[in-house]
């Protein structure tokens, strides 16, 4: 459904107390740098709570006063990133708060989501001057009286664990809990910045789309066993299962074949917290996240060889204290990537990211927890997301892939096989 979303007011909100001097200037880390200049979206939805205009009134006030209570403990996102991109100017400028009318019930969008109508519901362009706003919110009104709260902070400052804390915090400063663990900031201290350029992501020149697959438990765990049931294989989790699953129909539906001038890898996003020496604790807030990387094995009839998931565990458990030591002295993902891709004339690449075990669905402002919450349409190829279903027993993963991939995939017979009928959205 085409959503008409008409924007009503925009204002500033500022931080309810000062930032300390010492605190003014806030140094980003090497991880931070190497990170995208990007938006990471979230929308939250809750029925009723604006039934009426006097509730309306009361709601948006509940949250920008809550929210202007949280940003003193979340300092650098109510500053500007500066132009070299090393540090937050802190200068508690504030953030935008929106607020818009959206011209059809909550029920419409979240029966059957449609990612690229869900940035409608945000307040930025997710690609756009993200050094201007590190963060902003929209409050959207649906005609029944339901609420979508639509957030962007920049993946400069925050990775996704950290996303969910600055979220959950806000949300119980607004139903007034007073039991707040008070975030930790200080990665430039462990990982030192370098001089170097961060990631820069190319406008795609291909047309892009993005799609939401929703796996059930019991799906989930057919597409385990048959994982489990191919030799030598230990018995998969569900990330690994599906990021092999759906990587293993991509590479059919779109007939990749191992060639002397092409090259395919896989990225997983792996948190470091557990992994550092001495390990942090989850309210560590910054980009404490590196990409596993791994090369699958394909024959020359376009097979996927058994060993994929293997290959995954084995990237990812590279990440070892050791590891991160090798990251925390400067050692950059990019330029290995960049090493072992050069030369080729066709680079395959795959990124999967999961949210899944993330306290998404513990936000309750006050009036209770929303009835579903979810992203948005992306602007990067070949990106895979997941996140858990909303009884936390089933998987949504959010794909992007271009238009002619993406029509491949989806006519895919395992795929649809495997899917929630009718659960994927352009």
């Amino acid at each position: 459904m085409k959503l008409e979303v008409e924007v009503v007011s925009r204002e500033i909100v500022q931080p309810s107390s000062p930032t300390p001097e010492q605190l003014r200037s806030y140094q980003l880390s090497f991880l931070d740098q190497l990170m995208p200049s990007v938006y990471n979206p979230w929308v939250m939805f809750f029925p009723g709570i604006c039934d009426t205009e006097a509730n309306i009134i009361k709601t948006s006030d509940q949250l920008k006063q809550s929210i202007s209570k949280t940003l003193p403990y979340f300092y650098p996102l109510a500053g500007r990133i500066t132009s070299d991109e090393m540090f937050v100017d802190c200068n508690d400028e504030g953030i935008p708060f929106l607020e818009a009318r959206v011209n059809c019930s909550l029920s419409d969008v979240i029966e059957n989501p449609v990612p690229s109508e869900l940035n409608k519901l945000l307040p930025f362009d997710l690609y756009g001057d993200v050094g201007e706003f590190p963060m902003g919110i929209q409050s959207n009104i649906f005609e029944c009286g339901g609420i979508g709260i639509g957030l962007c902070i920049t993946h400069k400052i925050v990775d996704a664990l950290s996303f969910f804390t600055v979220v959950n915090m806000w949300a119980a400063i607004s139903r007034g809990d007073e039991k707040l663990v008070s975030p930790q900031f200080g990665s430039a201290s462990l990982f030192p910045p370098r001089n170097i350029s961060g990631t820069i992501i190319p406008k795609p020149k291909e047309k892009l789309m993005n799609k939401r697959f929703v796996f059930s438990a019991s799906k989930i765990e057919e597409i385990r066993g048959k994982y489990t049931s191919l030799k030598n294989q230990t018995r998969p989790t569900r990330i690994e299962a599906l990021s092999s699953f759906i990587w293993s129909r991509f590479a059919a539906a779109t007939e990749v074949r191992p060639r002397p001038d092409s090259f395919c890898f896989i990225t997983h996003m792996v948190n470091l917290r557990t992994r550092i020496n001495p390990p942090l604790p989850e309210y560590s807030i910054g980009n404490f996240c590196s990409n596993a990387i791994t090369i699958p094995s394909i024959d020359e009839n376009g097979e996927i060889c058994h060993n994929l998931v293997t290959q995954m565990r084995d990237s990812i458990q590279e990440f070892d204290k050791e590891f991160v030591k090798k990251l925390q002295d400067g050692y950059n993902r990019i330029d290995y990537i960049k090493e072992i891709t050069t030369g080729y004339r066709e680079i395959i690449y795959f990124s999967f990211t999961s949210l899944c075990r993330f306290p998404i669905y513990e936000t309750d402002f006050g009036w209770g927890r929303p009835i579903w919450a979810g992203s948005a349409a992306r602007n990067m190829k070949n990106l895979v997301v997941f996140m858990d279903t909303v009884d936390g027993k089933g998987i949504e993963a959010w794909v992007c892939l271009k238009e002619e991939d993406m029509a491949k995939f989806e006519s895919d017979e395992e795929i649809l096989a495997s899917i929630a009928p009718k659960s994927f959205k352009d």
